[in-house]
């Protein structure tokens, strides 16, 4: 009686559970390899963040784009140095998929869609022998340690050589990354830091007419300050705050500065391509009977949702000369109350520390556990850097798997018939 091949199972069917497999499946030819997800179908994230065009990734010099993940950027540093923006670039050509940088050195794919990559990524690794299993909630691990799942069809029990946990973190929860593993390896010993938003929105206590009147409108051609640091871009008027690209780029420090002191004021400068001294000159030109809405958008192009913030921001002495008005136009102070939930974030900080895993992104507390995305605790702006982490730490923590595996082959291959 020969031995079953040796069993790799990946739990989570985004882009780092999909990487693990299909580098198992290179390196670990024999073994028998399985992906499960929780969801009717695999990569729904994915397909959302197709909405928006899929950026894959940046084109951005290396050393700044490995900047960009703060204090994880030494510990991913091995991980995307094996699979960084080159290779995210030449895995989506791979797929037939090619790609092209945008006017802010974004790379998306020409077909702007998710769905013609995910489709053939799924063939891919169909044809490498990876087999695929939807509506498998993973509920943790029976008395002999074997992973079990809920379907449909009741409990199922799978003993694994080795596993891949890419589970997700605790952002759009409807998508499948619920975050809720983390009881379970909480109760394995394994370390772990709480679920924060990342990339996410802010609360402010707007007026009655700025909420009703502008929410969901486009705030463009600004710039943001916090700190030392300033972001041009444009952002969203929420019914309760504020959200989008911007916003995001700092809502990192934001929300830390929040935690710290309860709240905090982020600066707009309406006007960003217009310097002070200028916006004093043609705020000073007479203007008659004109009023003050007509003023402001004949003297400084500032009309629509750009007066409502001024009116609602800016206190009452700000309007009277045209130099007081030019300094809250340029630091228009924004309070900020709470970051948004953590389901309506884009991504998370938190979840398996460092400390946690050894360099083949394998769990100390549970060998032959390996993990990989946005369990982890890591953090980035938007930008293509959470897909490229997601899926250059799937391939480490696949290739991690691999030797485990490809050595059991490697005995089942010299002794067939052992026990």
């Amino acid at each position: 009686m020969t031995k079953e091949s040796p069993k790799a199972i990946i739990i989570g069917g985004g882009p780092a559970g999909l990487m693990a497999a299909e580098a198992i499946a290179d390196r670990a030819p024999g073994a028998a390899i399985h992906v499960y997800d929780a969801m009717p179908s695999f990569g729904r994230k994915l397909l959302m963040a197709g909405r928006g065009g899929l950026n894959l990734t940046h084109s951005e010099a290396f050393d700044a784009f490995l900047a960009r993940y703060g204090e994880a950027a030494d510990w991913l540093a091995p991980a995307l140095r094996a699979f960084g923006p080159k290779e995210v670039i030449a895995w989506a050509e791979g797929l037939g998929q090619e790609t092209f940088v945008g006017s802010s050195g974004r790379i998306f794919p020409k077909s702007f869609k998710a769905s013609p990559l995910l489709r053939a990524w799924l063939r891919r690794l169909d044809g490498k022998g990876v087999t695929l299993h939807v509506r498998h909630r993973w509920t943790g691990w029976d008395e002999q340690d074997a992973l079990t799942f809920d379907t449909p069809e009741g409990e199922v029990r799978i003993a694994a050589d080795a596993t891949v946990l890419a589970l997700g973190g605790a952002s759009w929860p409807r998508l499948g990354s619920r975050g809720d593993w983390i009881g379970l390896l909480a109760a394995r010993g394994v370390d772990l830091r709480p679920f924060r938003p990342a990339n996410c929105g802010f609360e402010t206590e707007w007026s009655t007419h700025m909420r009703e009147r502008f929410a969901g409108m486009p705030v463009k051609s600004v710039a943001l300050t916090f700190g030392e640091r300033r972001i041009e871009g444009e952002f969203v008027v929420t019914a309760s705050g504020v959200e989008g690209g911007a916003v995001y780029a700092l809502s990192r420090f934001l929300r830390d500065e929040i935690e710290r002191a309860g709240e905090t004021t982020l600066y707009l400068d309406l006007t960003p391509d217009r310097p002070r001294e200028r916006l004093v000159r043609d705020l000073s030109r007479p203007h008659h009977k004109a009023s003050l809405a007509n003023h402001l958008r004949k003297a400084a192009g500032i009309s629509g949702v750009k007066a409502a913030l001024l009116r609602e921001c800016a206190v009452k002495e700000a309007f009277s000369s045209p130099e007081t008005l030019a300094d809250a136009i340029k630091a228009l102070p924004l309070r900020l109350a709470n970051p948004t939930s953590m389901e309506s974030a884009i991504s998370v900080a938190g979840g398996i520390t460092q400390n946690a895993l050894d360099g083949d992104m394998m769990l100390k507390a549970l060998p032959g556990t390996f993990c990989a995305g946005e369990m982890l605790d890591w953090e980035a702006p938007t930008g293509g850097y959470l897909l490229t982490a997601c899926l250059a730490t799937g391939l480490r923590a696949g290739i991690g798997a691999s030797r485990r595996v490809a050595a059991l082959i490697a005995v089942s291959q010299a002794d067939p018939t052992g026990p």
